[in-house]
């Protein structure tokens, strides 16, 4: 079983483990991987290039904290693999590297660059007649890159039917708080503006998160979005989660230990 809380325990642990780690982003979006590697996609551990799979694309590669350890529980590779994060020689890097993790479908980190991928993953598909879904997981901050609405006009252009943006809304990037700088909002409009059915949801809320999913993938007229509300650092203390302050920790274990409330 996957479940979110899992998913944050082991982000921590990796932190404390190495040193330091982008907190935020991984523990914000705990519910959306849960309900994604356990409720809604169609994969293979055993065989992770199986052609009909659904493919998952983490855009916002900083977060590979919470891929990892869904990954990991959803049974890819073994809990050890995880704490060669950060460490001397380690496996695991700060940015997803498909080349030596097993079951990444592209390796990420430069920003705006997942939802082009899965769009051309997505047209690929169509134009196969094959059935798998893309999912395209992306930060709120991100989606100020131009090249994410490039690639979502492209997408209702090819209606690409199978293909799904979901927005990790915590309202919080690297320096604080995001709508203050360049406001989203209306950000579900922008999305439907741009060719796209699209549904908000409380991103702690897995219950919510898979209905939306499922019908999603029940329904296949998409290009789809799925606008996830969460709190940034979701699992940290009082005054660090939600802040700035969260995206990225470091410390002595007993240091960062303390910054967590489970």
């Amino acid at each position: 079983m996957i479940f979110q809380d899992e998913i944050r325990k082991l982000v921590k642990k990796m932190i404390i483990n190495s040193g330091c780690g982008h907190a935020g982003g991984s523990l914000s979006m705990a519910e959306i991987l849960a309900s994604l590697f356990e409720d809604v996609m169609d994969y293979d551990t055993d065989d992770p290039k199986w052609q009909k799979r659904d493919r998952f694309i983490l855009s916002k590669g900083h977060s590979a904290l919470g891929l990892y350890a869904a990954m990991h529980l959803a049974g890819y590779y073994e809990e050890e693999l995880l704490y060669t994060f950060g460490v001397k020689d380690g496996t695991l890097m700060n940015h997803p590297e498909c080349s030596v993790v097993r079951g990444l479908e592209v390796s990420t980190g430069s920003l705006g660059h997942g939802l082009p991928i899965a769009v051309g993953m997505a047209l690929a598909a169509h134009k196969r007649n094959e059935p798998h879904f893309v999912y395209c997981l992306m930060g709120d901050a991100e989606i100020q890159e131009g090249s994410v609405w490039e690639a979502a006009m492209a997408a209702s252009s090819y209606k690409l039917n199978r293909l799904v943006a979901i927005i990790d809304r915590n309202y919080i990037g690297n320096d604080g708080l995001i709508d203050t700088a360049v406001s989203l909002e209306p950000l579900a409009d922008k999305w439907k503006s741009f060719g796209f059915k699209t549904v908000t949801v409380c991103g702690h809320e897995r219950e919510e998160i898979t209905k939306a999913l499922l019908s999603f993938k029940a329904e296949a007229d998409g290009p789809y979005a799925l606008i996830a509300r969460t709190v940034k650092g979701k699992g940290l203390i009082e005054g660090l989660a939600g802040t700035g302050k969260a995206h990225y920790i470091k410390g002595e274990p007993e240091e960062i230990l303390a910054k967590f409330i489970m």
